[in-house]
């Protein structure tokens, strides 16, 4: 396994600029991920680690070695692809051994490693079938066999899970994540599933139109992100453009932008994070999880609220609720106390100052818009 550094690298595409400058450093043995959109840059970047591009500016090392310009077959990255790119006139072992014949091992080599990385994907059973026969999560396995079976120093995984139904990729995830313990490899996945990354991550780059607007672990990027694109698209929240008010000994006042009489109060606020913020356009970001709705007022950071939609999932209530001019999502745990909220009941919801999360905004405001 090897470490990775990007340093200051930059992709461009005749006046396209897909790759802003990126600097970027993965460690060993880490599971890392490109998170975005389609079109933010993040198959780019991966594309130039695997060497299939070459970056306009910047440099990359896999550890103390330049492979800026080295070509793929010479990097020693194992790569899956969205489509899996098997040879279907081939059967299941003479996929995995293809990369091994190009190396020229011996037979008996191919044979033991073929043979131990199909024990490792549990696809030993299936070695001389054609892998046109396979289902679309065993092919998905082959596919990660023949990347391993040549002992990368770095596993290259872009979009591999997109392909399959929703319960292969549960359990995909769940076996990419053993194989990739077990082999202990530093390890690249491109994803725009949310979910993927959250729950298979060591730590989490998230891109967006070229830029990589932060990076960190799962826990950091959904708990503290460094923005409202990050927030919106890193799981569900409610955000608010707010005006500051009025700013006092740490204690802050946000007027809604669509709601001149509503605002939100801040005790406590770091004066120089404050001092940060303060010149740009702002928002207030809070998770569906984190309301709290209540059949009474409670003060501070509480507002009137009807219910538009009430979605019952079994372990929550999904609440849509209008706030004046904006709809809130509130989720409610089922834990038997809360009345049944139906359709028009009267609600006070209230935004915990310590959830809330003052963001500076990247998007316009009609993009927080329900």
């Amino acid at each position: 396994m090897s470490s990775i550094t990007l340093d200051a690298i930059a992709k461009s595409f005749g006046k396209v600029k897909a790759v802003h400058e990126l600097n970027l450093e993965i460690k060993k043995g880490e599971f890392f991920t490109f998170l975005g959109p389609s079109g933010c840059g993040k198959t780019t970047t991966l594309r130039m680690i695997a060497g299939f591009y070459y970056p306009t500016k910047g440099s990359i090392k896999f550890g103390e070695k330049d492979v800026t310009r080295v070509v793929p077959e010479k990097r020693n990255t194992g790569m899956v692809f969205q489509n899996y790119a098997l040879f279907p006139h081939m059967t299941v072992f003479e996929n995995v051994a293809f990369g091994l014949k190009v190396r020229k091992q011996s037979s008996s080599e191919i044979k033991r490693r073929v043979e131990d990385a199909l024990k490792k994907v549990r696809l030993d059973q299936y070695m001389m079938r054609q892998v046109s026969q396979l289902s679309g999560g065993q092919q998905q396995r082959v596919a990660l066999a023949r990347a391993l079976v040549i002992e990368p120093d770095i596993l290259l995984l872009d979009e591999p899970l997109s392909n399959l139904d929703a319960r292969l990729r549960d359990e995909m995830r769940t076996e990419i994540l053993r194989l990739q313990r077990d082999y202990g490899i530093t390890t690249i996945y491109v994803t725009h599933d949310q979910v993927e990354a959250l729950s298979m991550s060591d730590r989490i780059a998230v891109f967006n139109a070229g830029v990589c607007q932060q990076i960190g672990t799962p826990k950091e990027i959904y708990n503290n992100p460094a923005n409202d694109f990050v927030a919106s698209f890193i799981g569900e929240t409610n955000l608010i453009p707010v005006t500051p008010a009025a700013a006092d000994a740490g204690t802050i006042r946000l007027n809604w932008n669509e709601d001149s009489g509503k605002s939100l109060v801040l005790h406590n606020y770091h004066q120089g994070k404050w001092s940060e913020l303060s010149s740009q356009p702002l928002s207030v970001s809070i998770r569906p999880e984190a309301l709290e709705v209540l059949e009474q007022p409670a003060g501070e950071n509480t507002f009137e609220g009807k219910v538009e939609m009430a979605q019952f999932t079994g372990a929550a209530l999904q609440l849509f609720i209008r706030i004046g001019s904006r709809l809130v999502q509130a989720m409610v745990l089922n834990n038997l106390t809360l009345r049944e909220l139906e359709e028009g009941d009267i609600v006070y919801v209230r935004f915990p100052e310590q959830h809330m999360r003052l963001l500076p905004r990247v998007m316009g405001e009609e993009e927080h818009e329900e």
